[in-house]
């Protein structure tokens, strides 16, 4: 492995401290090498996991003294990251114009829900809210049952960080030829649309129903969806195409001749009814065995515990441990700018007059 800093290294992000999507963002930045500078106020106390790999500087946005300090950070900076409501930056007085006017460069990355500008824009939320108003969180869910809510990996960081990200890297690029920053209004609604393109044209196109547990990819086919093994375990089916369809049949010594077509609406609860029985014969490890190997589209669902020793994510160094603590590394890879193992989260605040002197 490549003994560099990362992609980003010599890029230089400060981060005004929020929660969710910001801090998420800071610390992809931070893993491929950025040099990310989070301020926050007073009294904060410690910084959690998701900090990783910054430089901690506390700042009072009451005392004019303390924001000039941040602006005179920032006119050495390229990237800054907000992810307060619209228009608190501005009242703090470093909002987008203020910090430009000190560094016509600077790429100002804004993270909120709603979006800058809208008529929910003041609104308070969270993932499940934003999701909820885009389509995404009423496809899923069973049939017949209630929206569930996929933790909030769809709005914060799927459709929030995630794009942040892309924002800045995208404007990082554009500078190189226009020597201009630019404002990045970053929306988790904007995000997780995106996200669901793919799904909202099937809808637009009169193939995916709004009735969640009916479709293809929803649990409203037999053959993607989960079943539980004998030891209360589980094992995720995914065989869409017709020669995984195959395997998973063999595998399960299913007689294809005997049961409805794979794609037939009206015998998915009769697949569904012989896949479960199959399934609850077996612990997990003996259909693991079973599909090792086999091109069936069929894994087990592992807890996050379980997950640790997974052979194949532990042969890709996907985990790492910083300070003794087992979490996901930097993604994604690189040949020849491979991001070193992230550093601990800061456990001192450095003076902001000592950063980047």
């Amino acid at each position: 492995m490549s003994a560099t800093k990362g992609p980003l290294d010599g890029v230089r992000i400060v981060e005004l401290a929020s929660i969710g999507p910001g801090p998420h963002a800071g610390m992809m930045l931070a893993d491929l090498g950025a040099d990310v500078v989070c301020v926050r106020r007073p009294g904060s106390g410690p910084a959690w996991a998701q900090f990783r790999g910054r430089t901690l500087v506390d700042a009072d946005f009451k005392n004019p003294d303390d924001v000039e300090a941040v602006l005179e950070l920032i006119e050495k900076a390229d990237v800054l990251i907000e992810g307060f409501r619209p228009g608190v930056a501005e009242r703090l007085g470093l909002g987008p114009e203020q910090a430009r006017q000190r560094n016509p460069r600077l790429i100002y990355g804004r993270m909120t829900g709603w979006g800058q500008d809208g008529p929910r824009a003041q609104q308070a939320g969270h993932d499940i809210n934003y999701i909820g108003l885009t389509g995404a969180l009423n496809a899923i869910g069973r049939k017949g049952e209630r929206p569930l809510p996929p933790i909030n990996l769809l709005g914060d960081y799927g459709g929030g960080s995630v794009f942040l990200v892309v924002g800045i890297l995208s404007a990082l690029y554009e500078r190189e030829r226009s020597g201009e920053g630019q404002i990045i209004d970053a929306a988790m609604v904007d995000g997780a649309l995106t996200l669901a393109h793919s799904i909202w044209i099937m809808h637009k196109s009169g193939i995916w129903s709004d009735e969640r547990g009916t479709n293809l990819l929803d649990t409203g086919r037999a053959f993607y969806d989960t079943y539980q093994t004998s030891d209360g375990k589980f094992m995720a089916v995914g065989a869409i195409e017709p020669q995984f369809y195959a395997e998973l049949l063999r595998v399960l010594e299913i007689d294809p001749e005997s049961v409805p077509a794979q794609m037939d609406p009206a015998g998915q609860d009769i697949l569904r009814k012989l896949f479960t029985d199959r399934f609850i014969a077996k612990t997990q490890a003996e259909w693991r065995a079973l599909f090792d190997g086999v091109d069936a589209c069929v894994t087990p669902v592992l807890s996050f515990a379980e997950a640790e020793q997974d052979e194949h994510l532990n042969a890709r160094a996907t985990l790492v441990d910083v300070d003794g603590i087992r979490q996901p590394g930097p993604s994604p890879r690189f040949s020849r700018t491979a991001p070193p193992t992230p550093t601990s989260p800061p456990t001192v605040v450095t003076p902001i007059a000592e950063v980047w002197k």
